[in-house]
């Protein structure tokens, strides 16, 4: 058990979801102000942006939670005993209540109503397939790095990873139901139709399971139960004690 309190570790989850969501709508804002012209120069800031502000909270936040701002990484942590299944609808229900709120602190800042239902349409099966493919992406990369004892490369390869799936994937790769859900409240860059949000957040899910299913493969030889040492995600990943030895895994 973690020697954090679950209310902080609901706290951490809460503030850093939101802080993610607003560095992904807020850089979006942002971008389309200052380069209105150029949607590629537009989706380069809002990667950029998006990548080192989740590296920052992962360093930040892991040793208190660990940083998982995901309801896929906390799910799949709970299946790898990891996270404390009784932890697991606290952390859920924060990490969607921070999304919507980080949404609505962006679309403040930037004087537009705090909450707008976005009119984005992202729909049809290249993009369903683009985010099990950006999910299952992350939570190999995270398991990977944990599992071979490389976990304080996680904050900056987790960043670098969702930067560049901001690029290689269709859809540009939410890859986290929380920041989906809290990405509709915002009728700006980011945003997404609430009508999509269902599909992408199932295909999310299904990148989940995959995800860690190649990663028992790759990194275990396919053993259900590993013996390699718990080890907390994020927290550790800064070379810092971990507040959760019983929680491991990720934004975006």
């Amino acid at each position: 058990m973690s020697a954090v309190p679950l209310w902080r570790r609901t706290l951490a989850e809460l503030f850093g979801t939101g802080a993610l969501v607003a560095l992904v709508v807020g850089s979006g804002i942002m971008a389309a102000t200052l380069s209105s012209d150029d949607v590629g120069l537009q989706l380069l800031e809002n990667s950029i942006a998006t990548g080192l502000g989740l590296c920052v909270l992962i360093v930040l936040l892991g040793p208190v939670s660990g940083a998982h701002l995901n309801p896929v990484v906390t799910l799949v942590l709970a299946m790898r005993q990891r996270t404390d299944p009784v932890d697991v609808p606290a952390y859920i229900g924060a990490q969607i209540v921070g999304g919507v709120g980080g949404c609505a602190l962006a679309n403040v800042m930037f004087q537009l109503p705090a909450f707008a239902a976005s009119t984005t349409v992202r729909s049809g099966l290249p993009l369903l397939l683009a985010e099990v493919v950006a999910t299952s992406g992350l939570v190999a990369v995270i398991l990977g790095l944990l599992w071979q004892g490389q976990s304080s490369w996680i904050p900056p390869m987790v960043g670098a990873y969702i930067l560049a799936a901001y690029w290689f994937t269709a859809s540009t790769s939410f890859a986290n139901p929380a920041v989906t859900v809290g990405r509709a409240f915002s009728d700006t860059f980011a945003g997404i139709a609430p009508a999509s949000v269902p599909p992408f957040v199932g295909a999310q899910f299904v990148g989940g399971a995959l995800g860690l299913g190649v990663a028992v493969l790759l990194f275990t030889g396919g053993a259900l139960d590993d013996d390699r040492p718990a080890a907390a995600t994020p927290s550790q990943a800064a070379g810092m004690d971990g507040a959760l030895p019983e929680a491991t895994l990720d934004p975006s």
